[in-house]
C-alpha cells in the first residue's frame, strides 16, 4: 500500500479524509496541530485588516457557533448521503505538536518515510519544512484557486454570484497561502437548503476522489499540475455585517 502521512489540525474535515482514506493507503502516522492562539490571531489580523474590519470578523465567528447548531441537522443528512464519517482517526497512529512548523516535525516525518503527506487545517507550512522532508505535500482547499484562496472559497463564489467558481482545489503545498500547482480542481452545486456551514461538506465529499487520484499520481511519478482560475484574490472570514448583506440581498446563507 501507499504509506500516507496526514498533517492536520483536529477538524472534522480532517477527520473526514482520514475516514475516507485509511482502508485505501497505509497512514503511517497523524501529526495533529495544537489550534494556533486566538488572541495571537486576532492581533495579527487587526495588524493586517484593521481593528474595525477583525471586530466584524470576530463577531461573525461568534454568530455562527449559533448558526453552526441551527444547522446540526443538515450536516448529519450530509454526512450519510456522502456516507461520510467524522468518528476521530480510529486507530491511528497519533502524534500532537503545537506547531506544524516545530523543528521535531521534520525528524517524525523522515521517521515513517511516507510517500505522499496530505495536509489539512494546518497553519501555513514553513518553506524550512517543505524542503526538509523531501516528500510532496498536497493540500485540499476549499474554494477553487487561485481565485478563491484563502478561507471560504465556496460561500465567497457564491457571495460574488460567481458559481461556476464554487469548488474545491487539490494542490501542491508551497509556502504561499494556496498558491501550490494545481493538481484536480472539481465544482459544486448547493441547494438553496445550504448554508455557511455545510457547503464544506459538499466540497469535501468532491474532494476525497480528487485527493486519491493525486496520492496515485505522485506515487507512479506522474505529476501533472495546471493552469488554476484567475484572477489571484486572498480572502477571509466574512463579517457580520458582509453575511448579513450577503444572505438578505443576495440569498446567499
Amino acid at each position: 500500500m501507499i504509506k500516507v502521512l496526514l498533517l492536520c489540525g483536529n477538524s472534522q474535515s480532517s477527520r473526514i479524509v482520514y475516514n475516507s482514506l485509511k482502508d485505501v493507503f497505509l497512514f503511517e502516522l497523524v501529526i495533529i496541530e495544537k489550534k494556533p492562539s486566538s488572541k495571537l490571531m486576532i492581533k495579527r489580523r487587526i495588524k493586517k485588516l484593521g481593528f474595525l474590519r477583525t471586530f466584524g470578523q470576530v463577531c461573525f465567528i461568534f454568530f455562527n457557533k449559533l448558526l453552526s447548531n441551527i444547522d446540526k441537522g443538515k450536516i448529519v443528512k450530509l454526512l450519510d448521503k456522502y456516507q461520510l464519517s467524522d468518528e476521530y482517526f480510529p486507530n491511528a497512529n497519533i502524534k500532537n505538536v503545537s506547531s506544524i512548523n516545530e523543528p521535531d516535525v521534520v525528524a517524525l516525518i523522515k521517521s515513517v518515510a511516507p510517500d505522499v503527506i496530505i495536509v489539512n487545517g494546518t497553519r501555513i507550512i514553513s518553506n524550512k519544512l517543505i524542503n526538509s522532508v523531501g516528500v510532496p505535500m498536497i493540500n485540499t482547499h476549499m474554494g477553487i484557486t487561485p481565485k478563491y484562496r484563502g478561507v471560504h472559497g465556496g460561500y465567497w463564489a457564491l457571495a460574488n454570484d460567481d458559481t461556476q467558481n464554487c469548488g474545491v482545489t487539490v494542490h501542491l503545498v508551497d509556502e504561499g497561502v494556496d498558491t501550490g500547482g494545481v493538481l484536480y480542481q472539481d465544482t459544486i452545486k448547493p441547494s438553496s437548503e445550504d448554508t455557511f456551514n455545510t457547503y464544506p461538506l459538499h466540497q469535501i465529499a468532491a474532494a476525497i476522489p480528487l485527493i486519491k487520484k493525486a496520492i496515485v499520481d505522485i506515487y507512479n511519478r506522474d505529476v501533472k499540475t495546471q493552469p488554476g482560475i484567475e484572477p489571484s484574490i486572498l480572502w477571509y472570514h466574512p463579517t457580520l455585517y458582509q453575511y448579513f448583506y450577503n444572505r438578505m440581498i443576495k440569498g446567499v446563507k
